[in-house]
């Protein structure tokens, strides 16, 4: 199978090129420059690849949750080359992509969402996938639950040190290690998609919808001022 992916819901710029089990990969922390770079990215990759456009099979993408911007960008750019292949699209979790950092079973992956709160998913890692054991959630991390009792997770993401390390304190004792510096890669966005693919979750292009958690982007002044009130 032959893929490409972008992922642009974080800080990170990342775009790669699955060829049968082999990926090539660009990724870089370039904030504000991804509509810049992925593009051209992708023709590079395309060409160290030896691959022509017109042999992909699909397009992935991380689907958010993250930065506004970048998964709108991410989506807009995957849906205007598999339109131009007629070629499906192939959504995958930004969290999820983020948890195939980690090596245990259990992941919880955490991204800074801003605005004090965390976008965060738990995973369990099998057979090379990254399979959602609960439903992905944003909220204040130093009221979030994690499920279960186990003490054996690994924190991946830059959710555990956004608000001073909040969720991190919060799970203390329940985590075995935490990357706070993780952030999502296009290659394993391929990884998953390929799996994904293989499940036929594959769509058209104009069925690809944007995962957001959140309805508003920004706090207002009066947010904002109530926010840092609390914090004191």
């Amino acid at each position: 199978m032959k893929l490409l992916a972008f992922e642009l819901a974080t800080e990170a710029c990342s775009v790669a090129v699955w060829v049968d089990g082999e990926v090539h990969e660009r990724f870089e922390v370039a904030p504000r420059r991804h509509a810049e770079l992925a593009l051209p990215w992708a023709g590079e990759l395309l060409a160290d690849a030896g691959l022509a456009r017109t042999q992909l099979d699909a397009i992935a993408l991380g689907r958010g949750p993250g930065a506004f911007t970048g998964v709108r960008l991410a989506i807009a750019i995957a849906q205007g080359v598999a339109l131009a292949l007629d070629r499906p699209i192939v959504p995958i979790s930004t969290l999820a992509a983020l948890a195939m950092q980690a090596s245990g079973p259990r992941v919880l992956a955490a991204i800074d969402a801003r605005m004090g709160e965390v976008y965060t998913g738990a995973f369990e890692r099998r057979d090379g996938d990254a399979v959602a054991c609960s439903a992905e959630a944003v909220g204040d991390p130093a009221a979030f639950e994690l499920e279960g009792g186990a003490a054996d997770w690994q924190g991946v993401g830059t959710g555990f040190a956004a608000v001073d390390g909040a969720l991190r304190q919060r799970l203390a004792g329940r985590l075995l290690s935490v990357d706070a510096a993780a952030l999502p890669r296009a290659g394993d966005i391929a990884r998953l998609a390929v799996l994904a693919c293989a499940r036929g979750e594959a769509v058209a292009p104009e069925r690809v919808e944007p995962a957001y958690l959140r309805n508003n982007v920004a706090l207002t002044i009066a947010e904002q001022q109530a926010l840092r009130q609390a914090r004191k």
